[in-house]
């Protein structure tokens, strides 16, 4: 089975205690797609300016990922540029260009709108509702948020939530969406709103998954080589739509597992800046890390 993300593509450029990088591949739906395509075949909607190289398109397509939805419109491409803090759990924006994304409107082509499963990155409410209207059904639609959204969009957010099954949300937004500084609480409320499945990441500390009302806490893997953490969450949520759209089964211990191995894409990709460490990274690394994260999990 195929999935589809809808997110912005962009350049990145970022600073961390240990190292910078300018203008480097980036964007929600790119670490997606990055990451998803390890486990099944990708399409992607999004925007570039007349300035994105061809390379990093067809690089796109080698991986297997369809962009056919990819645009491209006269002007620059989506900037961003971040400066993560010493203890890399937090991050300062220093400077955002939307750009030609300020004005997209995301068209979904007409072969993209059966496709089962579909992630909708972080956007606008209003416009991941506009995406959703345009779909044929899908089997599962799990969508991002951030926090400009909790404060200026709220109403359309829970519209869009009683629209969708699932949300891949971080605890400090969870925490200011509902106002319960207790997770497991704020984690049952958001799913009494509507969706079946509600991801609340903690970074390091792991993530908590609910399912259909129930808790199930899950560590983070252990790692000393902590990077550049941008894109840790999209490369999270590629690997659990994929994970799940290979599988085609949405049983709570299918979710569970992609939910790990997701953890597990996320270990990876806070390894290195930008796409690095995928250009390296197999299957095998992968299920072999799974594992490990299996037997700590028993514990």
């Amino acid at each position: 089975m195929s999935v589809l993300v809808v997110g912005s593509v962009a350049f990145d450029s970022v600073e961390t205690p240990f190292g910078a990088v300018d203008d480097v591949l980036g964007g929600s739906a790119v670490y997606f797609s990055h990451a998803a395509r390890y486990f099944s075949p990708v399409r992607l909607v999004g925007v570039v300016g007349d300035d994105f190289p061809e390379e990093h398109v067809q690089r796109l397509k080698d991986m297997n990922v369809d962009t056919t939805g990819l645009v491209r419109m006269p002007g620059k491409t989506f900037r961003w540029k971040g400066r993560y803090d010493d203890s890399m759990d937090s991050r300062e924006t220093v400077d955002v260009q939307l750009n030609v994304l300020g004005g997209f409107r995301p068209d979904v082509p007409e072969s993209f709108r059966a496709t089962p499963y579909i992630f909708l990155a972080n956007s606008s409410p209003a416009l991941q509702r506009h995406v959703l209207a345009q779909m044929h059904s899908p089997k599962l639609a799990v969508c991002d948020t951030m926090n400009i959204w909790l404060d200026n969009e709220r109403d359309e957010l829970v519209r869009l939530l009683r629209e969708v099954d699932g949300l891949v949300i971080n605890n400090a937004e969870a925490v200011q969406f509902t106002g319960e500084t207790n997770l497991v609480a704020a984690g049952n409320e958001i799913t009494a709103i509507g969706p079946r499945i509600v991801v609340v990441k903690k970074g390091s500390n792991g993530s908590l998954l609910f399912i259909d009302g129930v808790c199930h806490p899950l560590p983070a893997y252990p790692t000393t080589e902590v990077n550049d953490p941008t894109g840790a969450g999209d490369s999270f949520a590629g690997v659990m739509m994929g994970y799940l759209a290979a599988a085609d089964d949405l049983s709570t211990q299918t979710i569970k597992r992609a939910v790990l191995f997701g953890t597990v894409m996320a270990s990876f990709n806070i390894e290195d800046f930008s796409m690095r460490r995928y250009d390296t990274l197999t299957r095998e690394e992968i299920d072999r890390r799974a594992e490990e994260l299996i037997e700590l999990a028993r514990f």
